[in-house]
C-alpha cells in the first residue's frame, strides 16, 4: 500500500518483437518468443491480436507487432522490454557449433485517444500495394498504409489487412502508443528524483535475459534469477519469472519510499 501506483498497470499492451543479430536464427527465435507470449496469454485467457508481421520463408519473423488485451497486463509484462539473447545450435548448423543471436522486445502500454492528442495536420498518410503473401487482392490494391508523424519523424507501416481503413486504424494504435512511450520517457528523464531502477522496464538496448538451450537454462540478468526448465518456459510457463521481477521492482520502490 506504500508503493506508488503505476497508472499504466491496468492498460492493455502493444508488444513489438524484432530479430536482431544472428540472421535466420534470430528470426526463428523471434517466432518462438511470439509463440511463448501467445501461449502465456492463452493460459491467462488474454486476447492476442496481430497488428503487423513480417515473416520469412523458413518460418521465422523479422518483426511482429501485436496487442494483448486483458486485466492488469502491463503490470506483469512491462519488464519484458529489452534484448533477449539465445544460445543454441541452429538447425542449419552442420558442425554442431553453438550460435548466439539476439531479439529485441518492446512493451508499450496501449494509449487511448484521451491519453494523447494527435493533430491531423501533423500526419502524412501514404498508401501503397502490400507485399508478400496474401493473394492477388492484397498485392494489387493500395491497402497498405504508411503513417508519418511529422513533428517526431516517427513512421509506422501496416499491411496485414486487405482493408486500407483497418490498416490505418492499426497503424494509429501503434503510433499513439509509441508517442505516449516517448513522451513518458522524456518526462521521466526530467525528474531528477526518479529512481534509476535495477529491474528496468524500457531500455531496448539492455540485455535482460539469456536462453541457453544446451543447458536447458534461462537467466534474467537484472535480478540474477536462473531457471533450469527452459522448455516449459518456452511453452508459456512464465509466472515464476514474471513474479520474481515484480517482487524485485516492488522491493526497489519500497526502499526508495522508506529512505525518502
Amino acid at each position: 500500500m506504500l508503493l506508488p501506483k503505476d497508472p499504466r498497470d491496468e492498460k492493455n499492451i502493444i508488444m513489438e518483437i524484432r530479430a536482431g543479430a544472428g540472421g535466420d536464427e534470430a528470426a526463428l527465435f523471434a517466432a518462438e518468443l511470439f509463440r511463448m507470449y501467445a501461449r502465456y496469454a492463452e493460459k491467462k485467457r488474454w486476447k492476442v491480436e496481430v497488428l503487423s508481421s513480417n515473416y520469412i520463408g523458413i518460418g521465422g519473423i523479422k518483426e511482429i507487432i501485436f496487442t494483448i488485451e486483458g486485466k492488469g497486463i502491463f503490470s506483469r509484462m512491462k519488464f519484458e522490454s529489452g534484448v533477449h539473447r539465445v544460445q543454441r545450435v541452429p538447425a542449419t548448423e552442420a558442425s554442431g557449433r553453438i550460435h548466439t543471436s539476439t531479439i529485441t522486445v518492446a512493451v508499450l502500454a496501449e494509449a487511448a485517444e484521451v491519453d494523447l492528442t494527435i493533430e491531423a495536420k501533423d500526419l502524412r498518410i501514404d498508401t501503397f500495394c502490400a507485399s508478400g503473401p496474401g493473394g492477388q487482392g492484397v498485392n494489387t490494391t493500395h491497402s497498405a498504409v504508411r503513417i508519418t508523424h511529422i513533428p517526431s519523424g516517427m513512421v509506422v507501416s501496416c499491411q496485414d489487412e486487405r482493408s486500407q481503413i483497418k490498416n490505418r486504424d492499426r497503424g494509429m494504435r501503434v503510433l499513439r502508443s509509441r508517442l505516449l512511450e516517448k513522451k513518458e520517457a522524456e518526462e521521466k528523464a526530467k525528474r531528477v528524483q526518479e529512481r534509476r531502477g535495477q529491474v528496468g522496464t524500457g531500455d531496448r538496448s539492455e540485455k535482460i535475459r539469456t536462453y541457453n538451450f544446451p543447458q536447458n537454462r534461462i537467466t534474467d540478468h537484472r535480478i540474477g534469477l536462473t531457471l533450469h526448465r527452459l522448455e516449459s518456459v518456452m511453452e508459456g510457463d512464465l509466472d515464476e519469472m514474471l513474479e520474481a521481477l515484480v517482487i524485485a521492482d516492488n522491493a526497489e520502490k519500497l526502499k526508495e519510499v522508506t529512505v525518502g
